[in-house]
């Protein structure tokens, strides 16, 4: 979808440009500039030049693996990633302006879904904000970032960073910093555990999820087995997918064994997650989908999606063609604190408790007897100010509270430690 023909002219860019030609440009401003349909192919030329006079420009290897990441160029990029982080694993977004104070942003490396975006909610404001690669294979090794405030675990939970979160869990965290997120509770997150930890939470509905080879399902999509066995009280239709994929990337809604056989077919890799399909369309036969943020236990709205496709994602929604979809969405984020707030304020209290989190998004619709459907738990979920503010300028205040409460956060957590989640200890439920 190409959002730059719906603004009627230009409009400023809301992530700042590198200050100097050799600082990193970073993720938000990269995106920002895809997210409107800007060519990216000067820029990149201008980088690969850069590299090219000075092998050992780190900067100029990162941002052109993330031009490539955001052009589907997977394989080249995290080659031209892993030839960045050869020279060094530390990499920086200065503050906009005087510095509030500087935190550390602990990641692997991988994709755009690697990591937890914090960047979006950081760049361009007054925290200097310090991106460092761990090594997978060293994860307790001492990093070489400068001193800082404090730490956020920016790892999302993944089958390829599952090891990390592991040795992470096992570890102390870094000595006299304090840090947001618990390695654990990020593992948990896994949907093939995450219905677990959330099991029995007042007013949430989380389908049970279940990991499941492909040898399995081709049974079941012949006959051979029953879907019992797989799934405890199992029914078509089912919801099917890749294991640990997201956005939407194979996810399939499953009417009988002959769509699982088609399903199977269709997509690569041994392992898949299933669980039941739950209509959650309302009485309009509209499909709503709502994201949060949990800021240090406290919600707040980042978009409704709204769609007559079950499938609902914000920028393959009905949104942008959709007048009165925006200004649904509009009503619900100027109504959120005394409207979905208020209603499931217990089912967020308690998911807060349970997931244990100090940041992380919540994907949830509403059903119709007024319980919220759990779709996902994590920490990788993208809440920005990149959207026109032609059309969707209600959403930008939204925005900049968000921000402004993630930032209060962390300068709390440099205070006070104490207000962060505790750790968690090895061997409890959020490991299982």
């Amino acid at each position: 979808m190409n959002l730059q023909a719906q603004t009627a002219r230009p409009e400023p860019m809301y992530y700042p440009a590198a200050r100097e030609e050799r600082d990193l440009i970073g993720l938000p401003r990269l995106m920002e500039m895809c997210f409107r349909g800007l060519d990216l192919t000067p820029l990149r030329d201008r980088l690969v030049l850069r590299a090219e006079r000075d092998p050992e420009d780190a900067n100029a290897l990162l941002d052109l693996s993330t031009i490539l990441f955001l052009r589907g160029r997977t394989e080249l990029a995290l080659r031209m990633q892993a030839e960045a982080l050869a020279i060094r694993r530390v990499y920086t977004l200065a503050a906009t302006g005087p510095e509030r104070l500087r935190a550390a942003m602990l990641m692997t490396p991988g994709d755009l879904m690697a990591n937890m975006p914090i960047e979006f909610l950081l760049h361009g404001s007054d925290v200097t904000l310090d991106l460092e690669y761990l090594d997978p294979a060293q994860p307790l090794q001492a990093g070489t970032r400068a001193a800082v405030d404090v730490a956020c675990l920016a790892v999302c939970e993944s089958p390829a960073a599952r090891p990390l979160l592991a040795a992470l869990a096992r570890a102390p965290r870094h000595a006299g910093v304090p840090q947001l997120n618990d390695a654990a509770r990020v593992l948990a997150l896994a949907r093939e555990s995450l219905w677990r930890v959330l099991a029995g939470v007042p007013g949430c509905l989380v389908p049970p999820s279940v990991r499941a080879d492909r040898a399995a399902l081709a049974a079941l999509a012949r006959g051979e087995s029953d879907l019992d066995a797989l799934l405890p009280g199992g029914a078509f239709p089912l919801i099917c997918r890749p294991l640990g994929s997201h956005a939407g990337h194979g996810l399939a809604r499953i009417a009988d064994r002959d769509a699982l056989a088609v399903h199977l077919g269709a997509n690569a890799g041994d392992d898949f997650v299933i669980s039941n399909f739950v209509d959650y369309a309302g009485a309009d036969g509209q499909y709503r989908k709502v994201r949060l943020s949990l800021v240090g236990g406290r919600a707040w709205p980042v978009h409704l999606a709204i769609s007559a496709r079950w499938m609902v994602h914000y920028l393959n929604g009905d949104m942008a063609d959709r007048a009165d979809n925006r200004a649904e969405e509009q009503r619900f984020l100027d109504g959120f604190e005394t409207g979905f707030a208020r209603r499931h304020a217990a089912a967020l209290a308690a998911l807060d408790e349970r997931l244990g989190l100090d940041y992380c998004s919540v994907d949830c619709a509403e059903t119709r007897d007024g319980r919220l459907l759990i779709f996902e738990c994590d920490t990788g979920g993208v809440a920005h100010a990149m959207d026109p503010l032609q059309d969707y300028g209600y959403k930008r205040p939204h925005m900049l509270r968000l921000f402004a409460a993630f930032r209060d956060l962390l300068a709390q957590a440099a205070r006070d430690p104490a207000c962060l989640k505790p750790k968690t200890k090895p061997g409890t439920a959020a490991l299982s």
